[in-house]
């Protein structure tokens, strides 16, 4: 019953806007462990056309967006959201009876390419942690099992041979802040920490399917309560985990497909040593997550107005700034 109150409460929000595809919160509200009360409730809203879309709530909400990006219409908005951005127009400090919300709107074939290519490994990292989805009419759920997979192999790669559960959490929720210049000064030290401890049972059951399906593989031994995790660190695993990452880190790491007797694209094997592949990983997502974070920063600064973006960089610097008095 308090599930089924609380999700029609997330819900809510949506009844204001035209009708969409996909629907998730995200973010520190979802925390049980969360004490900020006053914290925006964040959304993603897959939709199949933005223009059309953008086009429709500007009409229903034009109070949502900037003065200057109400005027200038939709096809402004969404060239603002791909010509600068990583094709994601957030409203921020938008009223919902007591609460504030921020929501991103997305079209639903990028959101499904970035699932499941990590090509701008944006939502896709927001994805690998728990979220609460209100709206799926495209089974992204049943298509982000391809990303938290690969979230699962690129973490163990940067794992030792003998790690913890929690440590194995930590690392796949670090995974999509590698490179985000907002942590160095903008976010809450303790964030994946505080990530990890308030969403532990559902970080277990998302990634439980792909932990059984290394252990069926002998890549991984699940412990009995109170034990640690341990995995085969030998090259023949360092490749099967380094194969099982997207193409796109694939290819940005320099990765070639050559054709064997059969006809058969099979990847060149340049991976010669842990180390190598552990430190061509982070580089890799590092970048995409650098220059991800850093478009989408200009692209909310562009869309916002600089009194709307001042206001939210103040909230994230002081939430940082008390995380490290702390």
């Amino acid at each position: 019953m308090e599930e089924h109150r609380r999700r029609a409460e997330l819900a809510g929000p949506l009844e204001l806007l035209p009708a969409v595809d996909f629907c998730c919160v995200y973010g520190s509200s979802l925390l049980p462990n969360n004490s900020d009360k006053t914290s925006m409730v964040d959304y993603i809203l897959g939709v199949a056309d933005p223009i059309q879309w953008h086009s429709e709530n500007l009409e229903r909400n034009r109070h949502h967006y900037s003065k200057w990006m109400g005027r200038l219409g939709p096809s402004a908005i969404n060239w603002v959201a791909y010509g600068i951005g990583v094709g994601v127009h957030f409203n921020p400090f938008v009223e919902w009876k007591d609460k504030m919300i921020k929501y991103g709107v997305v079209q639903m074939h990028d959101l499904a390419m970035d699932v499941l290519t990590w090509d701008r490994f944006y939502l896709s990292g927001r994805l690998q942690k728990p979220v609460q989805v209100l709206i799926d009419n495209w089974d992204i759920q049943k298509v982000n099992l391809i990303n938290l997979k690969a979230a699962t192999s690129a973490s163990l790669l940067l794992l030792p041979a003998k790690f913890s559960e929690e440590d194995l959490y930590a690392k796949i929720c670090s995974l999509s802040y590698m490179g985000d210049l907002r942590m160095l000064f903008a976010e809450d030290k303790n964030k994946v920490k505080n990530i990890v401890r308030g969403s532990f049972t559902s970080f277990q059951s998302m990634y439980k399917p792909s932990l059984q399906e290394f252990a069926a593989e002998g890549l991984l031994q699940i412990p009995s309560a109170g034990h640690e995790f341990e995995q085969d660190c030998g090259l023949s695993a360092t490749r099967n985990h380094f194969f099982s990452l997207p193409w796109t880190i694939q290819r940005r790491l320099g990765m070639k497909h050559e054709i064997d007797g059969s006809g058969i694209k099979k990847p060149q094997t340049i991976i010669t040593s842990r180390e190598l592949a552990a430190n061509r990983v982070t580089k890799a997502l590092r970048h995409l997550v650098m220059i991800s974070s850093a478009r989408q920063a200009m692209s909310g600064l562009a869309a916002t107005g600089g009194v709307a973006a001042a206001r939210y960089l103040a909230r994230k610097i002081s939430k940082a700034w008390k995380s490290r008095m702390s």
